[in-house]
């Protein structure tokens, strides 16, 4: 019986970044600029004045300290206020692409694997930047890799829903090997204007390689024990922005139709739905939250991983049970729990078990659930 493994993971990250400090600098400037413009509607009650942000209220809000940014020029113009990336040629790679193709070749490379050992790509992203052709058959034309590769979109649970596609493709033979590949652009469908959303997210790329069991050395690499997949639909964390609806000339775009969120209202509905559905997945594989030896959970908000891993454990994990990279990285919606897997699990004993689980949009929850072999 063929199982699936993880035997590589690999990471791009812009190497532009913007500390909260910078990001607080820009936005108070845009709302000292806003309020001055709209000084006298402003006066006579027909619009609310802009209130300022802070780096205090930003950690507090989410523990977040700083990010990784395609972009930071644009999006610290007080007069812009958002990402400039320059629009290629169809003969040029696109951006996902180069991001994908650089944290392809790391995950081959840690697993001892080449482009020729890879049947499929999965590109699964909270945005893809053109509906077609697939950004996940240009990085298989730009690896060689012979074989077919298809998008996906679940929000900040595509990585988690991309490997369970993974898997299953393993497992049922379609394919050897099969990359799942996470290039974010977030900052791109970021409001840098909004003062309750403007420091959520960052940008990077992630990538898994799966194989089979047969193909991979023993004690390399972690085996996948079991995926389970949850969605129920929510206006709650919301992106309207498509094809129907196209930005103005000056790049900017429509604001309403970029990310909005009700943030107390995921924070309270989303939790218990993703504690109970990584217990529920534990106790059907016959094992209780006392097994994990680690939890890579989503890395969106630092309050909410902890209440999740209290929830899970019956008590506070430590910062070694539940890593956190959103300081650095923020919100790189789905490469998020994958960036906290490739960063902490190299130090796992062998047969030491652990979650890696997303949550967001939708909405959407993904658990996988491996052990080190």
């Amino acid at each position: 019986m063929i199982k699936a493994v993880i035997s590589g993971t690999g990471l791009y990250t812009p190497p532009a970044t913007i500390s909260n400090d910078e990001l607080v600098e820009a936005f108070n400037a845009f709302v000292e600029l806003h309020n001055a413009q709209h000084a006298e509607a402003i006066a006579r009650g027909e619009m609310e004045a802009l209130q300022p942000s802070s780096s205090a209220f930003i950690e507090k809000a989410s523990g977040i300290k700083s990010r990784h940014v395609v972009d930071r020029e644009g999006i610290l113009d007080p007069e812009r206020m958002c990402p400039s990336i320059p629009e290629r040629s169809n003969d040029e790679p696109s951006v996902q692409c180069d991001m994908s193709v650089a944290a392809c070749k790391e995950a081959l490379e840690q697993a001892g694997k080449t482009a020729a050992d890879v049947d499929a790509v999965i590109v699964a992203c909270s945005n893809m930047q053109r509906p077609y052709p697939a950004i996940s058959v240009e990085v298989q034309q730009a690896l060689g890799i012979d074989g077919f590769a298809y998008d996906m979109n679940v929000a900040c649970s595509s990585a988690t829903f991309g490997l369970q596609a993974a898997v299953n493709a393993v497992e049922n033979g379609t394919a050897r090997a099969v990359l799942v590949v996470n290039p974010e652009i977030c900052s791109g469908h970021l409001n840098f204007r909004d003062r309750d959303s403007h420091f959520i997210f960052g940008d990077a790329c992630t990538a898994i390689l799966v194989e089979r069991d047969s193909d991979v050395a023993e004690g390399k690499g972690f085996d996948i024990l079991g995926t389970r997949l949850k969605t129920k639909f929510s206006n709650n964390i919301r992106n309207n922005f498509g094809f129907l609806n196209r930005g103005d000339e000056s790049g900017i775009g429509q604001l309403d139709k970029l990310f909005v969120q009700q943030g107390r209202k995921v924070f309270k509905e989303v939790s218990p739905m993703v504690a109970e559905t990584i217990q529920g997945h534990l106790e059907s594989l016959s094992m209780s939250p006392s097994d994990l030896a680690r939890l890579w959970l989503h890395q969106a908000n630092l309050n909410m991983n902890q209440l999740i891993a209290r929830r899970v454990l019956g008590r506070d994990a430590t910062v070694e049970e539940a890593p956190v990279i959103l300081d650095e990285y923020a919100n790189t919606s789905s490469a998020g729990s994958v960036i906290a897997f490739h960063k902490h699990s190299g130090d796992l004993e062998s047969g030491a078990l652990g979650v890696i689980c997303s949550f967001g949009a939708g909405y959407s929850i993904g658990s996988v659930i491996v052990r080190r072999r």
